[in-house]
């Protein structure tokens, strides 16, 4: 995958709009009524006061303690930014909040403390106990954050967990596990290196001395050299813990003969030289962020049998903290537990490290756009796994209840798996493995509106992104103003501008466009207007002769209008197979609806071809279908002959023997509802439908822009299925985000 290029136009207005910074606060409860209220607040809300009051461990049950994690900083040590306060490091805690509920439905809330003061910065949290079920401390500088961190744990009875010491040592720790099982070496006889005495690097190396490395084995290097008994430059309680009884002094003297090498230091710490004097099959683990201390096309170019990681998401086996905090703080918020000890931490790294050993599921590898395995190069499981979730948190669980730290221990694990899938948010994982799969496919894109501000900022996007080559449609001088007026006048030097004058393919174009057109009223002069002045057929005709390799259309125009431009140059009609999907994501959920472009009135024909046509949509972005044929009635009742062509679809598919699930006619909240679904046991479907097949297309219409409009749902389409070449037409009201979005499923070859 290409490295993301983020310009600071883009991120400040990702932070402002649509609304400034990052999250909200939502009631869980009912809040209309005046009952609702005297539940809520006074006079119902005395009664779990009272109760809490007299049986303090209640509050997990009658509050959000039990899943709320406080996100704590100074902003002493901002990620690769220093001190910026404690207000300039809001950006990143409430960056860290949402991390925690997007990949393991913690809530938690960011507080920022304007101290640099350990006393006073412990005196704070500690105060602030019983409002958490855990505590994430975030971003402070060495070594007060060592200080700050042990006191808590001691005067505190819930987790508190600093993520930038234990969350890589975790994940450094998986990573580890697996590169020795592949090299055949044991742990407790591995010399080992580390560079950068800081807080990750500590907390590594004292994590993998727990798991069985040898303190006589493990050298610890910081900018002055190996930390050596004896050594006073430099030095702290915490270095003096780790030095070595060695004559070794630098680390080139340090890493010839070892077999690990741990780096949390900065780039170019490591040379080559370095890497050739390591023992056989040498594992590097070069973590600096965002350079790392050697690249793995430096490490391999001498040491073609080196297992190597970084902390990058363009490399092979990332140490990535996103792998451990969200699920180690979910494993122990699930057994009410008084901390998280190193157990738990070593329970999290051996069961992601299991993980990474096991078959890949194809998500994973549609993602990546190829299969992954294990070995050298997939020592780590990936963001994207969706078995994380429910792999990692029992894991976590059972070793907090055997090391008697869960106030109340899960009694039915199976159950608690099943719970912890239930939290998983589809559509997340879905728009993870769509833009990763655009990395990877590096789509030249065209974009046929470049006289749009909102086409032209998602074109920018879609290019810096590192999705691919963005083409934009438009005159050159244009562009550039708009740009301009947008802020990212920059940009016009990396897109490209195309246009009729500038492209020396416009009679070819013209020339394929007559031969289609010529015999349907147009003659050449109308056939070249066409060509040259419709920025869709313009555009259209680019993809035809393979001089983009998708487009993406229709933000300022309908999308009938445009789909007839299109059809100029490609079959995109009903009679030819094509079909129109739209993507509806909503509280953790995803549904297609079909057709929502093509058909205007369908028969049952038509309806299972659009079935099969969704189906192979909802493949394509990672879901199993399960379609439903939905009208007004269920079953024959109430008897209607506009709902007959819905009850004869479902026919037509069973004489077609298709490999997917369907049933029909219903009403949608049949197909939505498994409760619903009870009443009618005879019925095929497995589980909820996640593709609704309507009548008609104004049919689709409304349901999409009601969800749209009264279910404040994302909205992604129509997805155009069914045309030769990947071809997407956004909705005339779509924000730049939506048509980059749209840009993405063209890049994927969605439909």
């Amino acid at each position: 995958m290409s490295k993301t290029k983020v310009t600071a136009e883009e991120a400040l207005a990702f932070h402002l709009d649509p609304t400034p910074g990052k999250f909200e606060i939502k009631a869980t409860v009912p809040m209309t009524t005046q009952r609702d209220l005297s539940l809520a607040y006074s006079p119902g809300v005395a009664v779990p006061c009272e109760a809490i009051a007299e049986n303090p461990a209640l509050a997990y049950d009658y509050t959000n303690k039990g899943n709320l994690v406080a996100v704590i900083s100074n902003g002493t040590a901002v990620l690769g930014l220093g001190n910026l306060g404690a207000l300039g490091s809001k950006p990143v805690m409430e960056g860290k909040a949402v991390l925690f509920k997007r990949f393991a439905d913690v809530n938690s809330i960011d507080i920022e403390l304007d101290t640099e003061d350990p006393d006073a910065f412990c005196q704070a949290v500690k105060l602030m106990g019983p409002t958490f079920g855990g505590i994430n401390l975030e971003d402070i500088k060495a070594p007060e954050c060592f200080i700050i961190e042990q006191r808590l744990k001691e005067e505190m009875d819930i987790p508190v967990f600093h993520d930038d010491q234990h969350g890589t040592a975790v994940i450094c720790a998986a990573g580890l596990i697996n590169a020795l099982y592949i090299s055949g070496k044991k742990i407790e006889d591995c010399r080992i290196v580390l560079n950068g005495a800081g807080a990750a690097g500590i907390a590594c190396l004292e994590l993998l001395k727990t798991m069985g490395a040898k303190h006589d084995n493990c050298i610890m290097c910081d900018t002055k050299g190996v930390i050596y008994q004896g050594r006073t430059e430099g030095m702290n309680q915490w270095k003096s813990a780790h030095a070595a009884n060695t004559d070794l002094r630098t680390l080139q003297d340090a890493m010839r003969g070892a077999d690990v090498f741990l780096g949390v230091s900065a780039k170019g710490a490591v040379t080559t030289d370095m890497v050739a004097s390591m023992a056989d099959d040498p594992v590097i683990f070069a973590m600096a962020n965002p350079d790392p201390e050697i690249t793995p096309e430096e490490a391999h170019a001498v040491r073609a049998d080196a297992i190597v990681a970084t902390g990058r998401s363009d490399y092979p086996n990332q140490v990535n903290n996103v792998l451990g905090f969200p699920y180690l703080f979910r494993g122990a918020l699930d057994i009410h537990a008084r901390a998280i000890n190193d157990d738990m931490k070593i329970a999290c790294a051996e069961a992601l490290a299991e993980l990474a050993r096991e078959d890949v599921p194809d998500e994973v590898a549609m993602a990546y756009g190829r299969k992954l395995s294990f070995g050298r190069d997939y020592i780590i499981p990936t963001p994207f796994d969706p078995r994380l979730i429910y792999r990692i948190p029992p894991a976590v669980a059972r070793a907090g209840m055997d090391t008697g730290v869960a106030r109340r221990p899960i009694i039915d694990v199976d159950g608690y798996q099943e719970n912890l899938k239930s939290r998983m948010d589809p559509t997340a994982s879905i728009l993870r493995s769509l833009n990763a799969r655009a990395r990877n496919a590096q789509a030249r894109m065209i974009f046929a509106e470049g006289d749009d501000p909102r086409v032209l900022r998602a074109a920018v996007s879609y290019q810096r992104g590192g999705f691919g080559k963005a083409l934009v449609v438009g005159r050159e001088a244009d562009v550039k103003e708009k740009l301009e007026a947008a802020g990212l006048g920059d940009a016009v030097r990396e897109i490209e501008v195309v246009n009729a004058k500038n492209t020396r393919y416009l009679e070819q174009y013209t020339d394929f466009l007559y031969s289609r057109l010529q015999r349907k009223g147009f003659d050449r002069h109308d056939v070249f207007k066409l060509a040259a002045r419709d920025r869709h057929v313009f555009a259209a005709l680019m993809l035809q002769h393979g001089h983009g390799d998708a487009v993406v259309t229709g933000a300022t125009r309908k999308s009938a209008h445009v789909l007839q431009l299109i059809n100029h140059v490609f079959d995109a009609d009903a009679d030819h197979g094509a079909v129109g999907v739209t993507a509806i994501l909503h509280n953790g959920r995803i549904v297609l609806i079909a057709d929502t472009l093509v058909h205007e009135w369908p028969d049952e024909e038509d309806l299972a071809n659009i079935a099969e046509r969704a189906a192979g949509v909802a493949r394509h972005i990672g879901l199993d279908p399960r379609v439903a044929f939905v009208s007004f009635s269920t079953f024959g009742y109430p008897v209607s002959e506009r709902a007959e062509k819905m009850h004869l679809a479902p026919k037509v598919l069973d004489a077609r023997g298709v490999d997917f699930e369907y049933e029909g006619e219903m009403t949608v909240d049949v197909a939505l509802n498994t409760k619903a679904q009870e009443n009618y046991p005879f019925q095929r479907l497995t589980g909820p439908a996640n593709i609704l097949v309507v009548p008609a297309r104004h049919s689709a219409s409304i349901s999409v822009k009601l969800m749209q409009e009264m279910g404040d749902a994302t909205v992604i389409g129509p997805i155009l299925s069914g045309v030769d070449k990947s071809i997407q037409i956004c909705s005339s009201g779509s924000t730049a985000n939506d048509i980059l979005n749209m840009a993405i499923l063209a890049a994927c070859k969605v439909g």
